[in-house]
């Protein structure tokens, strides 16, 4: 189950570079989200943080969606024939790079598995108990991309945000300076 999100995840991913129409993207980040939001919530075996990270997701899009449809003009959705075939190549190659993925240990080869690190974990489960062992998932070494990927994604939106919402001039209300 989670190959097949992992790999929906990726096919939206890169299927989002050739749409030109905020709208989709828009749709192609909800459905995103909500795929990151079940992976998440089956590997940290709770789903309160992934219920959290979905509605604070949703909110989001709704204020973009708002923002957008002021703004967008009505756009037809075109997809041209020589990007379908680069698609089935992606999506081909998406398969079979799972397929090896499966079959490869590279989680051993990335975080090197140190004593240090093992026995830190283990002194953190061995003093913690059956409530807190859920929340210890969360940053253990099998979720540290998961993370680390989250982190760097909410501070990108978050420069993103602070730049749209200080510039001076468009349909966001501006700033009075007097």
């Amino acid at each position: 189950m989670k190959l097949f999100l992992t790999l929906n995840l990726m096919f939206i991913s890169f299927f989002m570079f050739f749409i030109k129409h905020p709208l989709s993207m828009g749709l192609l980040i909800l459905i995103q989200t909500l795929l990151i939001c079940f992976m998440s919530g089956m590997i940290i075996y709770t789903y309160w943080f992934s219920y959290i990270l979905f509605l604070t997701f949703l909110g989001g899009l709704l204020v973009l969606f708002i923002y957008v449809s002021s703004i967008a003009s009505n756009e037809l959705f075109n997809f041209p024939n020589n990007k379908k075939i680069f698609f089935f190549i992606l999506l081909m190659s998406m398969i079979i790079l799972f397929y090896f993925y499966n079959n490869l240990n590279w989680m051993n080869f990335i975080f090197n598995n140190n004593n240090e690190t093992n026995n830190f974990f283990n002194l953190l489960m061995f003093f913690n108990n059956e409530c807190n062992i859920n929340l210890s998932k969360l940053y253990n070494n099998q979720n540290y991309f998961l993370m680390v990927m989250l982190i760097i994604y909410l501070f990108i939106t978050l420069v993103a945000v602070v730049k749209i919402t200080n510039i001076f001039y468009g349909p966001l209300r501006s700033f009075n300076k007097g």
